[in-house]
Formats: structure tokens, C-alpha cells, sequence
């Protein structure tokens, strides 16, 4: 219990102290994507469990960042919430001479957050579209209230940020009316106190915001896995070349059984139905 608590400190303090650790053959650093912060966290802890020689450091901060980190040398694993772009890959393979090694690990389906007491449930993508680019900015526009949207954004480092724009927007730029913030948590949690707010996030966030439905379709498990819901996506783990020694067993234990029900109990779709 001593070395399990001294390792689960030791990760609370790697967000104060990133540039102090350095990765080894037993540590394990994984940068990157804030959707996937609590996952990754998650998976560190339980992993760690079976394997008390190895310590996992956890760090945010947004796709972009764990994608530099993994191009400078600074992780071991990057998680992205989003595809790599090219000039991206390129940076990689210039400093590596190889492109990236992705790894999809999970689903999820990007939910559109609003307060419990606006009782607009339902949106298609084109009215959630003219609502994030600012076409459309009253409640009234869509069967609600007659009071002015209030749009709430990731920050634009954020693998979700450009998901939404590429996927949702197609490419449009965000209305100059929104808020940004670095956390699905932080947008949750503005949302739960504004009546008119609206945003966009990870299905496993849900406390104090209702999600709803898209194009009449509930972002659930089962809609998200057959993709029937609108909004989906993979969420993937990037090292720069074929893993070996200690991320290597991190990364198939990730994808075994095992970490995907811990993918399951964090509020993200496995990669498989079977469930331990």
C-alpha cells in the first residue's frame, strides 16, 4: 500500500514538476489530450497495481502538447483525441526518420452540453453548426426561450477544438462571441451554473449538464459503437517508433480486456463488447 500511495502522490506532483521527470525503462511518461486526462490516470493507477515496478506520470494540457512533447523527446506516449496533421507527421519523421505509430484504444461520441433546466433537447447538426459559427444566436432560432446563446469552447491546443471545427463546422471558424476553456470539466461545470450555455465534450462528462440529442439520436454506448450517433470518434495513444520493454506492455495491456473495462468504468466505449 506504501509504494502504491507513494506512486499515486508521485503523479499528483508531476503536474507541478513535469520537467523533473525523465523517462526510463520503468517510467512511463504519457502526454497530451485533457478529454483523456482522467482515463489516462485511470488506466495508470490500475495498471500499476499489477506492475508496482513501474511508475506512470500523467500529464495534460491538450492534444498539441503531447504531440510536441512526443516530437521532442519529453513522453513516451502522446494521447490525441484527434488525427495527426501532416505537418505534424512530418516533424516526426524529420526527427525520427519515421512516421508516428497510432494506436486507437477507444470510442467516443462528442456530446453537446446544456444546462438541465433548458428544455431544448434535441438539435440537428446544422442548427448545432449555425449555433458554434454564430449564424444562429438566440434559443428562440431553435424551438427554446427567447434569450441569447451562449456558446462555451475547448481552447484551441485541444484535440476536441479541432475535431469540432473539422467534423461539426466543416472547417468554419467558431463564432468571436464564445468561451474558451481548457477542461471539459471546466465547461461542464460553467454550463451547470448558466441556464443559456452550450458546449461540446466527452460522453463520460455529464455532472450538472444534460446531453442531448443529435439529429434525434441519444449519444449513447450502443449508438456510438455502431456509429449511428453523428458525432464519433477514436481516441489514440502515439509513440514515435514500435514500442518496446515497459510501454509496449503498458500499450497491450491498454488493449486487453482489462484496460478496456477500465475504459468502460471511465465512461468511454471499448474497442470490443466483452465485458470482465
Amino acid at each position: 500500500m506504501r509504494i502504491n500511495l507513494f506512486i499515486v502522490l508521485s503523479v499528483i506532483l508531476f503536474n507541478y514538476s513535469c520537467t523533473v521527470i525523465k523517462s526510463t525503462e520503468n517510467v512511463i511518461i504519457i502526454s497530451g489530450s485533457d478529454t483523456m486526462y482522467e482515463l489516462n490516470e485511470n488506466l495508470a493507477k490500475e495498471f500499476m497495481k499489477e506492475h508496482p515496478e513501474i511508475s506512470i506520470y500523467v500529464k495534460g494540457g491538450g492534444t498539441r502538447l503531447g504531440i510536441y512533447d512526443l516530437i521532442n523527446d519529453k513522453c513516451d506516449i502522446a494521447a490525441a483525441s484527434r488525427n495527426l496533421k501532416p505537418e505534424e507527421s512530418k516533424l516526426l519523421a524529420d526527427y525520427y526518420g519515421a512516421l508516428a505509430l497510432v494506436y486507437l484504444i477507444a470510442k467516443d461520441g462528442l456530446s453537446i452540453y446544456v444546462n438541465p433546466k433548458n428544455f431544448v433537447n434535441d438539435l440537428s447538426l446544422v442548427q448545432i453548426k449555425e449555433i458554434f459559427s454564430g449564424k444562429i444566436n438566440n434559443w428562440n432560432q431553435v424551438g427554446g426561450e427567447d434569450k441569447e446563446i451562449n456558446v462555451v469552447t475547448r481552447n484551441p491546443n485541444s484535440g476536441t477544438y479541432l475535431f469540432f471545427k473539422e467534423h461539426v463546422l466543416d472547417g468554419e471558424e467558431y463564432t468571436k462571441n464564445s468561451i474558451s476553456f481548457n477542461s471539459t470539466k471546466d465547461i461542464t461545470k460553467y454550463i451547470s451554473e448558466n441556464y443559456y450555455a452550450i458546449g461540446y465534450g466527452g460522453m463520460s462528462y455529464t455532472e450538472g449538464v444534460i446531453q442531448i440529442k443529435v439529429n434525434g439520436i441519444e449519444p449513447s454506448e450502443q449508438n456510438v459503437r455502431n456509429d449511428t450517433y453523428p458525432i464519433t470518434r477514436y481516441l489514440h495513444y502515439l509513440t514515435r517508433k514500435s514500442p518496446s520493454g515497459n510501454v509496449k506492455k503498458f500499450i497491450d495491456w491498454v488493449l486487453s480486456p482489462k484496460g478496456q473495462n477500465i475504459m468502460r468504468k471511465s465512461g468511454f466505449i471499448s474497442l470490443w463488447e466483452y465485458r470482465l
